[in-house]
């Protein structure tokens, strides 16, 4: 099978081969020389520039420009002739050949092409760098010649990391940092600097576009969350998640839950403090053992915080009398019942068994009017013995009476002297009491203190 030569290779194999034929004995000593100009351009990939082939030879002929490259005859005249030559993508050498006296005389000159790197990217950073890690910076750097000339620089912001040579076409670049508080929000970037100074031209620059690094640092302890122990159904109760050494606070994620129920937080901070307060409201559905949860995120990491929580119904006591109001003699019952787990106590007479009613019944008498009744609540809750209190009050409905030693029936008084009679009647409701002399519809005095009591202050003549 035979063997593909290289283009390249081709066509330095002849320009070799046409310097050879070109050179003939005692070339070298010749007197003239043919010139090229400009010596040893540099160029951009792509462009063109003017070349000039001259000779002092004042019987020089033929001069010409001997190159692969496009060209074009721009002018001539004796012992010189300028060529535009286009398009120049690589690196070439180019020859100037004429005659002088019969002889071969040659110029030559190197083109050195240039181009900027086809592609100068940094490497994407983590979401999240911790404080105090390593973190590793990578630049990819593709094509750009010459390779000699070609340099990468890794910066934060415009502070130089490393500085490093591009040696092969597709270079990677590295340098390592140690991440800080101050690295947060910085801007990381790449470039590649092709210095073309010592040939005249300028240091020409590609930077990648930047990326910017986020780095946080989580405090060792977790958060410190406030809740209590219990908390009734339907009732709230305020928790708080406080977490220090937070960096940066500002950009951490809080969430406050009761078990499965999402609480509405309001999250404040100051420095490297952050505080979540939500309000806990049980639901019926929630009865039982229960935890209140703080979760903290930042950069990827995740503090926790859980304390246990009972949710309970008390439900009561709930005391209630057949009879609020009876009349004296019936029979009244009182009775307390509570929760389904809360034992209840009635005036010192306990329950069967918790979530069973106590009950009293009575015989009411005037003496029960204003009686109270005290009912005693008591739930376990983890251990823990809550109290709760209810009591009601009796009103018995009796008639009027007199009490005769009070209010005695017959008074002697002395004739037309001033005396003072006193009479008081007790029963439910309060009854209205009247003063008349025997045999007369006429009212004596004006009661006094309620309409019970009755005092009458008058001359008495019979």
């Amino acid at each position: 099978m035979a063997t593909m030569i290289p283009a390249v290779s081709w066509l330095r194999a002849c320009w070799t081969l046409l310097v050879c034929c070109l050179l003939t004995p005692g070339v070298q000593g010749q007197e003239f020389l043919l010139r090229v100009e400009p010596q040893n351009p540099v160029l951009p990939a792509g462009g063109s520039l003017l070349v000039n082939c001259s000779t002092d030879c004042p019987s020089a002929k033929q001069v010409t420009l001997e190159t692969s490259l496009s060209k074009e005859l721009v002018d001539n005249g004796t012992g010189w002739a300028a060529f535009w030559v286009s398009n120049v993508t690589g690196n070439s050498r180019i020859l100037c050949s004429g005659y002088c006296n019969g002889l071969q005389i040659i110029g030559s000159t190197d083109i050195t092409v240039y181009r900027l790197p086809e592609r100068v990217e940094l490497a994407p950073l983590p979401p999240w760098q911790p404080v105090g890690q390593n973190l590793t910076l990578h630049c990819q750097v593709e094509g750009g010649s010459p390779r000699t000339s070609l340099t990468v620089v890794l910066l934060r912001w415009e502070e130089e990391l490393s500085r490093q040579p591009a040696v092969e076409e597709l270079t990677e670049v590295t340098a390592t940092v140690l991440a800080s508080r101050g690295d947060h929000g910085a801007h990381f970037s790449c470039r590649t600097e092709l210095d073309l100074r010592l040939q005249g031209l300028r240091l020409l620059v590609n930077t990648s576009a930047p990326r910017r690094l986020r780095t946080f640092a989580l405090p060792v302890t977790p958060p410190r969350l406030v809740a209590p122990r219990f908390l009734e159904v339907e009732t709230s109760c305020p928790v708080d998640c406080t977490v220090e050494g937070l960096f940066p606070a500002s950009e951490a994620q809080v969430h406050l839950a009761l078990g499965d129920q999402v609480l509405n937080e309001t999250v404040t901070n100051h420095g490297d403090m952050l505080t979540a307060t939500a309000t806990a409201t049980a639901r019926a559905d929630q009865e039982g053992a229960r935890q209140i949860i703080c979760n903290v995120t930042l950069g990827g990491e995740r503090l926790e915080a859980r304390e246990n929580l009972t949710v309970f119904n008390f439900g009561g006591p709930i005391l209630n009398l057949s009879e609020p109001s009876a009349p004296e003699g019936s029979t009244v019952i009182a009775s307390c019942m509570a929760g389904a787990r809360v034992h209840v106590t009635l005036d010192g007479v306990p329950a069967a068994a918790p979530g069973q009613p106590a009950q009293l019944q009575l015989n009411t008498t005037e003496n029960d009017d204003g009686r109270s009744f005290f009912c005693s609540a008591t739930l376990e809750v983890d251990g823990e013995f809550l109290h709760r209190n209810s009591s009601v009050q009796l009103r018995v409905l009796y008639g009027p009476q007199i009490d005769r030693a009070k209010c005695p029936q017959h008074l002697k008084w002395k004739d037309k002297t001033r005396q003072v009679l006193q009479c008081h009647a007790r029963g439910n409701p309060s009854p209205q009491l009247r003063c008349l002399k025997e045999g007369s519809s006429q009212e004596l005095g004006t009661p006094t203190l309620s309409p019970s009591y009755w005092r009458c202050l008058r001359p008495w003549a019979w």
